[in-house]
C-alpha cells in the first residue's frame, strides 16, 4: 500500500516550484490562482526572493502547502494515494491529497494558520531546539522540571526530539539535556515556539476558521499528528486540525501506525525529501522515495 507524506514548514528553498510552473501549465493555473486568493505574487517569492523572504511564517506556510499540492495535482494517474499524512503544516496538503479540502479552502486555512502563528510569536519571544541522541521519558522529564514553558513539540524519530518554549525555557533545557547526554542540543532558526502552550490565541484564530469550513468526507484516511491514528471523519478531522497547534506532532508513531495499517512504501510530496530520511530511521523495512513531475 502506498502511503503520501508531506513536510512541514522548514522544507523550503528558493526556487522552489519554479519547475512546475514553467513546465505544466495546470501548476502554473494554481500558482496563479495562489497568487490572487493571498493578495499577493507568492510566486515572486518563492522563485526570486531572499531567504528572509521565505522565511516569513506567513510565506513559508502557504509557499510549502503550494509546492506540495500543486505537485500532488499535476502527477496525475500515479497519485493514488491508499494513506496520507502530513508533518504538521503537511497536514493540509495531506487532506487536500485525499479531498478533504478542496485546493481554495486549504490555502485559505493555511494563510490564516501562516497569520495567526506569526502573531502569535510575535506576542511572546520564543523558540524551539533540536535535541538528538537521548530518549523520550528523559526529555519529557526535564521538560517538566523547568519552571518555564517548555514542551517536546515534535516526536519526529527514535532519537530525535523537538522542544517548544520560551527563550528562557529553552536555554534551560538545553543546558540540563546536555548534561543528560544529549549529543547534541541545537536552537532552531525559527520564529517562535509551535506545538507549544504559547501558540494558543493562534489556535483560537484558526478554530474559527476551521469550523466555517466545509470538510468533506476523504477518499483515504489521513494519519493525524495529534494522536497517530488514521481518521475520516470530518468532525474529527477538524477537532484534531485545531488541537494540532498547541499539542506535539507524533510523527514517529504515525509512521509505525501507517506501517502497521499497510503501508508499504512512502512517497514524499513536496521540497526536499527531510520526511524520507525520518522515516529510514523509524523503520528500514519500508521504500522511500520523492514524488517528481516530469514533462
Amino acid at each position: 500500500m502506498k502511503a503520501y507524506v508531506f513536510p512541514g514548514q522548514g522544507a523550503q528553498f528558493i526556487g522552489m516550484g519554479k519547475d512546475l510552473y514553467d513546465k505544466s501549465e495546470k501548476a502554473k493555473g494554481l500558482f496563479e490562482n495562489a497568487n490572487s486568493i493571498l493578495g499577493f505574487r507568492i510566486t515572486d517569492l518563492m522563485f526570486s526572493g531572499t531567504d528572509e523572504d521565505l522565511k516569513q511564517t506567513r510565506v513559508t506556510q502557504p509557499a510549502i502547502f503550494l509546492h506540495s499540492t500543486v505537485l500532488a495535482a499535476i502527477l496525475g494517474n500515479s497519485f493514488r494515494p491508499d494513506m496520507v499524512a502530513g508533518h504538521s503544516l503537511g497536514e493540509f496538503s495531506a487532506l487536500v491529497a485525499n479531498k478533504t479540502l478542496t485546493f481554495e479552502d486549504g490555502l485559505h486555512l493555511v494563510s490564516k494558520r501562516a497569520l495567526a502563528m506569526q502573531k502569535a510569536c510575535e506576542k511572546t519571544p520564543s523558540t524551539m531546539a533540536a535535541i538528538l541522541g537521548l530518549d523520550d521519558n528523559i526529555i519529557e522529564e526535564v521538560c517538566k522540571s523547568i519552571n518555564e514553558v517548555v514542551v517536546p513539540a515534535n516526536y519526529n524519530s527514535p532519537g530525535q526530539v523537538v522542544i517548544s518554549g520560551s527563550n528562557e525555557g529553552i536555554d534551560k533545557a538545553i543546558t540540563i539535556l546536555q548534561e543528560k547526554g544529549a549529543k547534541r542540543a541545537l536552537k532552531l532558526s525559527v520564529g517562535g515556539a509551535f506545538h507549544s502552550p504559547l501558540m494558543e490565541p493562534a489556535r483560537h484564530e484558526l478554530e474559527e476558521a476551521i469550523e466555517n469550513t466545509t470538510f468533506n468526507i476523504p477518499n483515504c484516511p489521513v494519519y493525524q499528528n495529534v494522536n497517530a491514528l488514521p481518521s475520516t471523519d470530518p468532525a474529527i478531522i477538524k477537532l484534531n486540525l485545531v488541537s494540532q497547534l498547541t499539542s506535539p506532532v507524533r510523527w514517529t508513531q504515525c509512521i509505525l501506525n501507517m506501517i502497521a495499517g499497510g503501508a508499504t512504501s512512502f512517497i514524499e510530496v513536496g521540497p526536499g525529501n527531510v520526511l524520507s530520511g525520518l522515516i529510514k530511521k523509524i523503520s528500514r523495512d519500508v521504500v522511500t522515495e520523492s514524488a517528481s513531475f516530469t514533462i
